[in-house]
């Protein structure tokens, strides 16, 4: 996203700072535009009701009215979130202080007429969902995304950027990847509108690791920010897992990213009141989970993990379609099966290969992925490039109406998948050849270069590394633009790894789970697409009323039912549509699901060579 502006920038602050200490800047010529900036001052007075106070400057201004709005979208997002909505009262001002008219001819932003040269724009914003793409703000922190929060100016784009923030507790940190400016406490500065907008900042009671990484004059701190109701003690073993796993990645790219301003920081939001949710940018990311520190910290690893990832591919191993990032509209790419997918498969990797998780754990993870995308019925509707495409109607975004289960299949699990199939085929058929050597070969060539690339840089790359064009011609042609997959068992054999079904004995129709409500019992989603309950043609909203005669009054009775399943077994279930019951005689099958065991666990013995194959892919 920066590209080369930041060393411009900082070239051109000490050329001007020389030139005003010799006494050298010469007048503006009167007929001259001032130079353009852009500062933001705010404040919290009512954080009790989840509102900020926000004060937009905006100098320079050219003459003619000025337009202001509200972002659509924010990075790391491919959806349409409407930002404008959380904003109101909104009120303008000159530079000497007079009243301006804001005219709004549309629900996004507003235009300022009459102004001299300074637009100053107040307004109140509303903001109760802590994540990575929206605003929360409550007595115990202010969690800023940019987007959602910071009105812009068209025709600023380039405008140097100042932030100030408030803070309405003494005891509060500011936590974010603007760099802070010397003499002027808790403000910061931008070099424009890109990199402002992928700044996320948090303003809390945190909890603060810092440590050194980096090699020759390539050093970098890697900073852990955490709001949190825990102890120091907690923060401490979680600094002390991160610094275990992030060197996996860099080991993996064969060199740390250039972190800007040499930091990156991880702002960690684990309070009950926060919504889970990761989101990358250029040298920080929001980790967020309700979920407390407990030692362990799985799940907050997990997420970690995922997102340190992107700070190669994504963040500087980039899609052409996102570069720039359009606030004004959804942003889509053909290729988020690689730059989504390809991390969800390398996250739990990385954990495995730093010695967090076991190969058992690992297993269980990419068992799940793999039982989500072999047995989704939209894989007969698109491969990975179409659901990459579909991120806009799904990556949260809301819709009123239902969505079809055949229409989408996230490219987080399939692109894992997919990755897996591709890893390990490139394992068997090219020795001492695997993914982290595309991976690697991309991040040369693309990522440290940021040059943006397209789908068929990806399959040239693959047939670069590989020396085979007709295998990576196959392998796109087969499994990227159409939906075909191997067959996985001889690959993860390899490794002394069984894919075998994971309850054989217990039967299975395909039934969603159901919730109870006022009416009964109620199947909340429609049942797996060809299966026993799918083929008798129940669906969601259908209200189970009794199964062989016995009542079910309880979403507990439902469940119960179903773990008593056992394959062939025929029972007769009663339900009502639309007030009118009617009944049904379904027959259970064997449970289609898998599991990842290693050979050991079933009672075989692994192989000299399956035990390298599989240190040399799992250990790293």
């Amino acid at each position: 996203m920066l590209k080369g502006r930041l060393a411009a920038e900082e070239t051109d602050v000490r050329t001007a700072a020389m030139m005003v200490a010799g006494g050298l800047l010469l007048a503006t010529p009167a007929n001259a535009q001032p130079a353009r900036e852009v500062r933001y001052d705010l404040s919290f007075p009512d954080a009790a009701h989840h509102r900020a106070q926000i004060v937009a400057t905006f100098r320079g201004v050219p003459a003619g009215p000025l337009r202001v709005q509200m972002a659509r979208s924010s990075p790391g997002r491919y959806a349409l979130h409407e930002f404008a909505k959380n904003v109101f009262a909104v009120t303008a001002h000159d530079g000497a202080g007079r009243p301006l008219p804001l005219t709004r001819n549309d629900p996004y932003g507003w235009s300022v007429a009459g102004h001299d040269g300074t637009v100053v724009v107040s307004y109140t914003l509303f903001g109760n969902r802590g994540d990575g793409t929206y605003a929360q703000i409550d007595t115990s922190h202010a969690h800023i995304n940019p987007p959602a929060a910071l009105m812009w100016a068209t025709g600023f784009d380039a405008a140097p950027v100042r932030v100030r923030i408030v803070s309405p507790d003494a005891g509060w940190t500011i936590a974010t990847q603007l760099p802070a400016v010397a003499g002027q406490p808790n403000t910061f500065t931008a070099p424009d509108l890109q990199y402002l907008m992928d700044s996320p900042i948090e303003v809390a009671r945190q909890d603060v690791r810092e440590w050194p990484v980096g090699e020759g004059k390539q050093r970098y701190t890697i900073r852990l920010a955490v709001h949190h109701g825990g102890s120091p003690a907690d923060v401490d073993r979680l600094a002390a897992q991160v610094k275990q796993l992030i060197p996996q990645h860099r080991k993996l790219f064969g060199e740390w990213p250039r972190f800007d301003h040499g930091s990156y920081t991880f702002l960690a939001d684990y309070t009950p009141q926060i919504s889970g949710d990761g989101m990358e940018h250029r040298n920080s990311t929001v980790v967020t989970t309700p979920t407390p520190l407990d030692g362990t910290n799985a799940g907050q690893l997990s997420t970690i993990s995922h997102e340190f990832f992107h700070a190669w591919n994504v963040e500087r191993l980039r899609p052409r379609e996102l570069e720039p990032f359009d606030f004004t509209r959804a942003n889509a790419t053909p290729s988020l099966w690689f730059a989504e997918g390809f991390t969800n498969y390398y996250g739990p990797l990385m954990l495995r290969r730093a010695g967090l998780t076991d190969i058992d754990g690992w297993a269980r993870t990419t068992a799940g992925a793999l039982n989500t995308v072999l047995f989704s019925p939209a894989r007969r509707n698109g491969g990975p490039q179409e659901m990459s495409l579909r991120a806009p109607f799904a990556d949260a975004a809301t819709s009123i109406d239902p969505v079809a289960p055949d229409v989408f299949l996230s490219y987080y699990p399939y692109g894992q998948v997919v990755a897996l199939a591709l890893d390990l085929s490139i394992r068997q058929r090219f020795p001492k050849r695997s993914l982290d050597d595309v991976m690697r070969y991309l991040w040369q060539t693309h990522g440290r270069t940021e040059r943006p690339y397209t789908p068929d840089d990806l399959r040239r790359g693959l047939a670069t590394v590989t020396g085979d064009a007709a295998f990576a011609d196959g392998f796109f042609a087969s499994t990227v633009n159409a939906s075909g997959l191997p067959d996985f068992a001889p690959l993860l054999a390899q490794a002394g790894l069984v894919l075998r079904p994971a309850a054989p004995r217990h039967g299975w129709i395909g039934a969603p789970q159901a919730s109870a409500g006022p009416t009964g019992v109620v199947l909340h989603a429609a049942p797996v697409l060809g299966s026993p309950l799918d083929t008798v043609g129940l669906d969601a909203g259908d209200r189970i009323v009794a199964v062989d005669g016995a009542a079910i009054v309880d979403a507990a009775g439902w469940a119960a039912v179903l773990e008593r399943l056992t394959p062939g077994q025929t029972m007769t279930i009663r339900f009502a549509r639309q007030g009118i019951e009617q009944q049904r005689s379904v027959r259970a099958l064997a449970d289609p699901r898998l599991e990842i065991v290693r050979v050991e666990a079933t009672g075989g013995k692994l192989s000299g060579k399956q035990r390298a194959f599989r240190a040399e892919w799992l250990d790293g």
